[in-house]
């Protein structure tokens, strides 16, 4: 038996979720206390397989890396739709024209450093050609940031994985708007799990913010960083 299929079998056999209120603590996607710029995915079992994966002490780092690769394409799927589109006509094989869309050029993803770098991989699978600025932050302090000149004028994607206070997210927000004058109305957020606390934090300071994430729950795996990098 694979370890895959060992870690399935031991939640099918052993897990019990752990009770935060009436659904483990997790807000649904309908949820309408959260602001209309937050996005949850819609619930489904392959995705709340991968979230019970995720938070499984038993799961080993390589097929944690799995799940959260997994996840974390699914969540980039999701915050791509956010994006502009414009029509664009295409000449099939077959000679026939085909109205469809294509998203407008020149997006860019900001990487917060170093939880950030792990949704890199899947943010280029999705987006080939995406170029990928860096904002190393420790402590609320910036220790490092590379970004393009001309990174107002772009549509951003923000990735950070685990959003528990906000506050790792907030000073590369504010890195952005006050420093490189970008806007809010340009950027997304892209995170896997948040909390509700934090993504309310967020969404005060920054309201014109989209924010696209897999799930809020009132308890996030915040060994998540630490897990995906074996660093535990």
């Amino acid at each position: 038996m694979t370890s895959v299929e060992n870690n399935i079998d031991h939640l099918v056999n052993n897990v019990t979720p752990q009770i935060n209120g009436t659904n483990g603590g997790k807000y649904d996607d309908d949820d309408d206390q959260f602001p209309e710029n937050v996005h949850i995915m819609k619930t489904n079992n392959q995705l709340r397989e991968l979230h019970t994966l995720l938070r499984d002490r038993t799961t080993c780092r390589s097929d944690f890396k799995f799940y959260a690769d997994r996840l974390i394409r699914l969540t980039v799927e999701a915050a791509l739709d956010q994006l502009p589109y414009v029509p664009c006509d295409v000449i099939t094989p077959t000679g026939h024209c085909f109205p469809g869309l294509r998203h407008e050029k020149g997006t860019l993803c900001v990487s917060l450093m170093r939880s950030g770098e792990a949704m890199e991989k899947g943010i280029r699978e999705c987006c080939r050609s995406i170029r990928i600025g860096k904002i190393l932050i420790n402590e609320a302090h910036v220790i490092y940031a590379k970004l393009p000149s001309d990174v107002h004028k772009r549509r951003l994607l923000v990735a950070y994985p685990v959003i528990t206070t906000g506050s790792t997210v907030l000073t590369g927000l504010e890195v952005l708007l006050k420093e490189y004058q970008c806007k809010q109305s340009n950027m997304i957020l892209i995170s896997l799990f948040s909390t509700p606390d934090g993504i309310n934090h967020i969404c005060d300071l920054y309201p014109g913010l989209t924010i696209v994430v897999s799930e809020i729950n009132t308890v996030a795996p915040n060994h998540f960083g630490q897990k995906y990098f074996g660093t535990d």
